[in-house]
């Protein structure tokens, strides 16, 4: 007699539930028993009690899998996990942090003035052009400086990035052997300060300076040290540049009356012309040789005893 699962329980001979393998679907939200074992094709009987009480949390459970599969296909993006830095990677993002800050580094050089040159203005022109071509090739911050024309030197500022005023330097020195052909000429360095902690001039800029052609001559009865009219023009220069902060951004050629006000901090052509017959002042190839040339350390581990010549002079008489 076959027995049905209805509302009164018919008591029927109990066999293990482990003697059979049972497996549950799920079909548009319904639950069905599959047998599987000995009994393919009509299910043996099987105890009311144990199918009811063994196998309904189990199929409660199973038929809750739908819903726990949703929501773990939600659980990557909701409990994705994020990337932690440790004290020791924190120290260092501050450390790079700060070295970026600090490679900032400004040049200062004096030069005169090929007298083949026409037009002042078109040196402003070339560096201009070159400024660019670097920051598209070095993808960094821009040039900012100043450069002062005279009627026969210049004094040129600037501060960008370590690869870009080195460039600069290059260029320089590249420039020289060609004396017909070249803009200026005897370029000197006057001072080359590194990690400079904040940029001085808002932009780049030149001027072309209204002042007496004439050499006067320099006053050597002062008899100061080459450190100290160095120091005095790096004053001038920074006290100008302080200046120019007072003045909003402008196109690259400063009007007149920003720098008429200050004339005392403009440095004389006696003293550029003094700067430049200064043997202490390096020009462009001797920085950069002194520069590229690696560095001769004898190590500790290098220094023998016996010297080899003298080892072998004693072989040869023993």
């Amino acid at each position: 007699m076959a027995v049905g699962f209805g509302p009164v329980p018919v008591p029927v001979p109990c066999i293990p539930l482990r003697t059979a393998r049972h497996a549950t679907h799920h079909w548009h939200g319904a639950t069905r028993l599959q047998w599987a074992g000995p009994w393919q094709s009509s299910p043996g009987p099987l105890c009311y009690h144990d199918t009811v009480t063994k196998q309904r949390p189990q199929v409660a459970a199973m038929a809750s899998r739908p819903k726990r599969a949703s929501s773990i296909q939600s659980e990557p993006e909701e409990f994705a996990f994020k990337a932690r830095i440790s004290v020791y990677g924190l120290a260092q993002e501050q450390q790079k942090a700060s070295r970026k800050r600090l490679l900032l580094h400004r040049l200062v050089f004096l030069a005169k003035i090929s007298p083949e040159l026409a037009d002042k203005q078109d040196l402003a022109g070339y560096w201009h052009l070159l400024f660019l071509s670097l920051q598209r090739y070095y993808q960094g911050e821009g040039v900012t400086g100043l450069l002062l024309l005279y009627p026969t030197y210049l004094v040129h500022t600037l501060e960008a990035s370590s690869e870009v005023l080195y460039s600069v330097l290059r260029d320089l020195r590249d420039m020289q052997p060609q004396q017909h052909r070249a803009l200026i000429l005897e370029p000197k360095i006057l001072v080359l300060s590194h990690n400079i902690p904040s940029r001085l001039f808002q932009q780049w800029s030149y001027k072309v300076l209204d002042v007496p052609s004439r050499h006067l001559g320099y006053n050597t009865l002062r008899e100061e040290p080459i450190e100290t009219i160095i120091g005095e023009c790096l004053a001038m220069l920074l006290k100008l540049g302080m200046h120019l902060l007072k003045y909003p951004k402008s196109s690259p050629n400063l009007p007149d009356a920003v720098l008429e006000k200050v004339p005392n901090l403009i440095i004389s052509q006696d003293t550029i012309c003094h700067l430049l017959e200064c043997r202490e002042l390096l020009s462009p190839a001797q920085f950069l040789q002194t520069y590229d040339s690696p560095l001769n350390v004898v190590m500790d581990s290098e220094r023998v005893w016996p010297l080899p010549g003298k080892v072998k002079l004693d072989a040869m008489g023993s």
